[in-house]
């Protein structure tokens, strides 16, 4: 057998394998448990910052900074701990949403092409347990990824879902829910 032949031979079960991987997502690890879920948005009540501070006598407004914990007065960026924006759970064009609202189609596509895809939304969770990056389907929620970590969230069986609104995160509480886990 020639070398070149053998390389062929290395470079077609290479890409067998890729393609038996892309096409069976199930050989990953899959976990289901029953979780606390709780709720959390960017406001000030959820991640506890102020506008300005009484150095500057509050007349930087414009500027966040901490009001309690182990970074209170330093500037409060919005940032999740793994250094990405947070974001609710987006399902894309193609969903559930547009089989309801069919109407809404060529105006998503037309008006925002960037909503045309989903996109996962922020899971806070002890990364004791769920390192960044771990992708969770929450039911109710939708598919989320462990971006940020919360000083409440301890265990196994808590994580904190991101919204919008105050009024999103009100709505959702605190729930016990089936949560299937990808590692």
């Amino acid at each position: 057998m020639n070398t070149t032949y053998r390389k062929l031979l290395c470079v077609k079960c290479f890409y067998l394998v890729l393609f038996c991987a892309l096409l069976f997502p199930c050989c990953a690890h899959v976990q289901k448990r029953e979780m606390e879920t709780t709720a959390y948005c960017g406001c000030k009540k959820c991640c506890g910052w102020t506008r300005g501070r009484w150095i500057y006598l509050k007349l930087n407004v414009w500027n966040r900074y901490y009001v309690s914990g182990p970074d209170k007065g330093n500037k409060y960026s919005g940032r999740t701990a793994s250094g990405t924006k947070p974001h609710e759970y987006h399902p894309g064009l193609f969903s559930v949403d547009s089989v309801k609202h069919p109407w809404m189609i060529p105006v998503r596509i037309i008006f925002f092409p960037w909503l045309f895809l989903p996109r996962p939304g922020t899971i806070a969770a002890d990364t004791k347990y769920y390192p960044f990056g771990t992708v969770m389907c929450v039911e109710g929620y939708g598919k989320g990824v462990v971006e940020d970590r919360g000083s409440a969230i301890k265990g196994q069986d808590r994580i904190d879902l991101f919204f919008r609104s105050h009024r999103k995160a009100l709505k959702w509480g605190r729930k016990k829910i089936m949560v299937e886990i990808r590692k």
